[in-house]
């Protein structure tokens, strides 16, 4: 049933992030709701929108943040210079992560303060791009 559970969140198609999240375990639901909140805790002017699949968000008309739900962690998908920024955090912390993704695992807490500074460099990288 869970190997089904999650090649259907996989295969399917959302219209908006509460339709996500709903597809997950109550315990998975309620880490997906912290991490919107953490992320909308920053700024009043984000966009929720899908993207490739994944809850994402915009913040001036540009892509801030996406997220996943996984089956033993949190995607979250700061993009390469968000992650190059916040390797040592990761090292530190233990987390894996890749070019343009850290993992949060699932049994573990939220790192709601590496959140908060990770959404805060992009905000800071889209409002330096435009000037």
């Amino acid at each position: 049933m869970q190997r089904f559970f999650y090649f259907y969140v996989m295969e399917s198609t959302f219209k908006n992030i509460d339709e996500y999240i709903l597809l997950f375990p109550a315990e998975v639901q309620e880490k997906l709701l912290a991490l919107r909140k953490a992320i909308h805790s920053q700024t009043s002017e984000l966009e929720e929108y899908i993207g490739y699949q994944m809850p994402a968000f915009r913040y001036k008309k540009k892509p801030l943040i996406y997220f996943a739900g996984y089956k033993k962690h949190i995607g979250f998908y700061p993009g390469a210079e968000g992650i190059r920024n916040f390797e040592t955090d990761f090292k530190e912390r233990k987390y894996k992560f890749s070019k343009g993704a850290v993992q949060f695992p699932i049994n573990e807490d939220l790192p709601l303060d590496l959140i908060h500074k990770m959404v805060r460099f992009k905000m800071e990288e889209i409002e330096q791009k435009k000037s």
